[in-house]
């Protein structure tokens, strides 16, 4: 079955003049001679000739995918560079898999970063999937289609793209196949694919194929890997890398035009019900038996005979025909349509049992068959949707069968009925879904939207078949696909109270080699059974499969741990995007099924809403691009964060097999958190850090909703003040106060040497410099200028780096399902002090550069004189003042920590200059000077 994506993009930027960077003087120009690439090794000089033309380079082309449990993550780094003093255009082209979704895209030019946001197409109809659809007539032999972005890099500059999308594998002859477009349309110094494969289940076959090209191979008959590919396996992990040489690529090719590098692989599959797998309250399920007696079929073959068949398509067509004739088992019943002008039937009002002689004389037919006249589509269908009809009503006693028309065409309507919306109908009306229509557009002439409407509506699927020499192996490899029916009228059930938002699982038919996939959200996370029961048939006996499935531990966990995960967060959320992508499929097929106006647009909102939560560019949704006017620093475990470095070396270790070649160094961990105490969290409670006197003071502050506090303030000196404001809660049931404060954001104020502004809240970070910049906290990301860098780690923190010397840490707070005494909310601390003055103030500041210590005091109590009867009071010594204290402990960093502390009482008293009501600020981005200070 085929989806529409809506994917060819055409992103068009043109940059003002921007401050030239001198190109890497190592630079390497490549000349083919003889089909071999000589590397001149001379430099690059600073201006080329008048006469000749300098073209941007590509200087790196990587793919990397990683595959797990058969969802694919794919992402894709391209960078060029001109050479030339003047500015050029340049095309980033990446051909993708028709049925995937891009997820994530940035270009990075000339030092300004470029990034994606997926956001709602407010206006959603016919001329979008119209559009659609023509993208779908330039898709390749391989179900591609094409993702272009245009940019222009400045004088002696240079561009990255990086671009991700996401696909789940279909299971098609009994393999799954990955197929990565090999294409940057130049040899590259730097070509790296990699695929890493996770399959839980274990994986019991993987090959790699020649690379797949339309053009014609040096090696059309070689049938081993490409050059340089090297394949490390386990029994559930597989790493597989082509890296060749440029001496290599110009071997295979000279315009950088390779071909598909693919993978095919297929795992080891359990009797009864399948293969469940749960991760993070959602599950997923896999279901694709074996070793059943086939089911028999009526299939009635309709064929395109009008004038534009004629030659090539006629002949392979042919071919085919005579192919699967063979195939066909003495159980099937069959008939053969001709339709162009006139209708030609083989065998008129019936379906005919498969014998020799009755192959024979179907054999004569096709041979027979000649191209002329228009193409009457309803005609055919109507004539084959007949013959299946009264065959079923005079036969439904018999053992159970599956029924199929398989249609083929090669043009558009011309004869009879000629309207789309018609022949949806006539055919709907006639089909009743007592059997399945499925579809062959071959050539590029071809109405795909109405053939893969035909099929949608009617339980089947639409293939396209290019024009070339292998359609006829084309079309006998799409009847080896449903040729082979196991089971039908399947139906697969799970406890209404266990799960929800259940995928498709009611379907017409299994087909061997296929695989049925439904995924849904449990309901209780903590149970550890989930029932499944199946019901289907299988000739004339009704087949029920049920087991309970022992969920704990189900799925990556089980072999992987979650260490292999914990750098990305969609590894982490593998199934619930899985969940994702077959629900939008479901709801795309529902709109095009629609005929409903209403019904359509609720569709599209639901689809939309759910599009913009996965980030997925889809008919329903738009892909914008954003200049944030920040140096970019995108780190390497952010730009490729869909890269596996770590996921494959990990597992490979852990199962005991060493990679020999090709493989890159881990990925660093996650930024870690700060280790300085220096703090302001929670409720909220501060804490200091005095590493000299190795001691730790901690203090609240209970301040009013909506108060502001200064925090930090060096703004005559280092220019940095920090201030934070307080949101209200509910105090906690039988807690002793009547409400609970937090930070509801943080502000920075950076006068030196320019002035900046940060604002920090739990969903974003606003960034005022030069340029205004806003992020998410949902999604990792990391901007710099010459003085400031911000860095987010999705979800978790903010750190703000100032000068290089000044480096403060907020921590996001999320509540999944808050109590009402909770709010989402911040964390603020310092992490590195070093470039703050020694006037330094502010509730935390005004303790960075003092020491402390701890006396204890003994109190007699009155009228009584001995040791044995006093009591002992702890006494803190800061700047001059007395504060009793006493012990107590806090929780850092998220709860991760716990401190030992000497607390002091009463908003501070003492232990601060003056009282809290001295750092209450007007608004968040004061800096003023009116409030006390170190100075002298």
């Amino acid at each position: 079955m085929i989806f529409l994506v809506g994917l060819c993009l055409c992103l068009s930027l043109v940059l003002g003049e921007q401050g030239s960077e001198n190109t890497e003087s190592n630079l390497f120009e490549f000349t083919i001679t003889n089909g071999i690439a000589e590397k001149v090794a001379s430099r690059f000089p600073r201006q080329a000739p008048s006469r000749r033309e300098i073209k941007p380079l590509v200087t790196d082309f990587t793919v990397k995918s990683t595959i797990i449990s058969r969802y694919a993550f794919t992402a894709v780094s391209c960078t060029m560079v001109n050479r030339a003093v003047e500015a050029k255009e340049v095309v980033f082209q990446m051909q993708i898999p028709a049925a995937a979704f891009v997820s994530n895209f940035t270009m990075i030019i000339g030092g300004r970063t470029y990034h994606s946001e997926v956001t709602w197409r407010k206006k959603t109809g016919e001329n979008n999937i119209q559009e659609y659809d023509k993208v779908i007539s330039d898709r390749g032999e391989n179900e591609m289609e094409t993702f272009n972005a245009s940019a222009t890099i400045p004088g002696r500059n240079k561009a990255v793209f990086l671009l991700k999308y996401e696909e789940l594998l279909q299971r098609r002859l009994g393999v799954y196949e990955h197929a990565i477009s090999v294409r940057p349309l130049q040899l590259v110094g730097n070509l790296l694919v990699e695929v890493n494969i996770l399959e839980t289940s274990g994986i019991t076959f993987l090959e790699v194929l020649p690379l797949q090209n339309k053009q014609k191979s040096k090696n059309l008959e070689d049938t081993a890997p490409p050059p340089s590919t090297v394949i490390n396996q386990t029994e559930n992990f597989a790493r597989i890398t082509f890296k060749p040489n440029v001496f290599q690529q110009a071997k295979i090719t000279q315009n950088g035009i390779l071909g598909d590098f693919v993978v095919r692989y297929d795992v080891r599959r359990e009797l009864s019900v399948g293969d469940i797998q749960v991760l993070n309250g959602y599950f997923v399920h896999y279901f694709a038996p074996t070793d059943l007696p086939p089911l028999p079929k009526n299939v009635v073959f309709v064929i395109d005979t009008s004038a534009s068949m004629v030659g090539t398509k006629i002949r392979q067509t042919k071919e085919a025909l005579f192919t699967i004739l063979r195939d066909l088992r003495p159980d099937d019943h069959f008939n053969i349509i001709g339709f162009s002008n006139r209708i030609k039937v083989w065998q008129p009002n019936e379906l005919v049992k498969v014998t020799p002689n009755n192959i024979r004389d179907a054999k004569k037919f096709i041979f027979g068959l000649s191209p002329t006249g228009g193409t009457n589509i309803n005609g055919g269908i109507q004539t084959a949707s007949n013959l299946l009809n009264d065959y079923l009503a005079n036969n439904s006693k018999h053992e159970k069968s599956v029924s199929l028309v398989i249609f083929l065409t090669d043009g558009r309507p011309t004869i009879g009925e000629i309207e789309s919306s018609r022949i949806l109908k006539n055919t709907k009306n006639a089909i009743r879904e007592k059997f399945c229509l499925f579809s062959i557009g071959i050539g590029n002439d071809v109405d795909f939207h109405l053939l893969e409407k035909l099929s949608l509506e009617n339980c089947g699927m639409m293939r396209r078949i290019s024009e070339d020499e292998d359609a006829a192996l084309q079309l006998k490899g799409f009847y080896d696909e449903i040729g082979t029916p196991l089971l039908s009228d399947i139906r697969i059930d799970y406890p209404q109270n266990s799960v929800e938002y259940v995928t498709q699982n009611m379907f017409y038919n299994y087909f061997n080699g296929s695989e049925i996939v439904v995924a849904g959200k449990l309901v209780n996370q903590s149970g550890d059974i989930l029932h499944v029961e199946i019901k289907a048939s299988n000739n004339n006996k009704y087949v029920i499969l049920e087991a309970d499935i022992k969920i704990e531990g189900t799925g990556q966990n089980e072999i992987t741990g979650s260490e292999i995960f914990e750098d990305n967060k969609e590894y982490r959320s593998h199934i619930e995007r899985l969940w994702g992508y077959l629900t939008f499929k479901e709801l795309l097929t529902a709109w095009h099924k629609s005929d409903s106006d209403v019904e359509k647009g609720a569709i599209t909102r639901k689809a939309s809403k759910l599009a913009l939560k996965y980030n997925f560019v889809t008919p329903f949704t738009l892909l914008e691009v954003k200049d944030y006017g920040f140096q970019a620093d995108v780190p390497k475990d952010e730009s490729t964060s869909l890269y596996t470095e770590g996921i494959g070396q990990k597992l490979l270790a852990m199962q005991g097999k060493k990679v020999t070649q090709g493989v890159p160094s881990k990925l660093t961990s996650k930024n870690k958190l700060p280790t300085s105490k220096t703090s302001a969290d929670g409720d909220p409670h501060f804490v200091v850090d005095f590493p000299l006197s190795k001691l730790t003071v901690c203090f609240n502050i209970d301040g009013e909703p909506g108060d502001i506090l200064r925090l930090v303030s060096d703004h005559k000196n280092s220019g940095v003040t920090v201030n934070g404001e307080l949101i209200g809660a509910p105090a906690p049931p039988n807690g002793h106060k009547k409400q609970r404060t937090y930070f509801s954001k943080i502000t920075i104020i950076i006068n030196k040497p320019r002035r900046s502004y940060i604002e920090v809240t739990p969903a974003k970070v606003i960034l005022d410099s030069r340029d205004r910049l806003i992020l998410t906290c949902d999604k990792s990301a990391t901007v710099k200028n010459d003085d400031l860098m911000v860095s987010i780690v999705a979800k978790s923190n903010v750190t703000i780096t100032i000068q290089g010397t000044i480096s403060f840490v907020i921590l996001v707070h999320h509540y999944k399902n808050p109590a009402p005494h909770q709010r989402n909310h911040l964390g603020f601390y310092i992490s590195n002090s070093k470039g703050l003055s020694t006037n330094s103030h502010g509730l935390l500041g005004q303790f960075l550069y003092n020491d402390v210590k701890v006396t204890n005091m003994s109190m007699s109590t009155k009228g009584q004189a001995t040791a044995q009867s006093s009591n002992v009071l702890s006494v803190l010594q800061v700047r001059n003042r007395s504060v009793p204290v006493i012990r107590k402990q806090r929780k850092l960093y998220n709860g991760l920590h716990q401190v030992d502390c000497w607390f002091a009482k009463n908003n501070a008293k003492k232990l601060i200059d003056g009282v809290y009501q001295d750092y209450l600020v007007s608004h968040p981005f004061d800096c003023g000077s009116d409030l006390i200070t170190n100075e002298i």
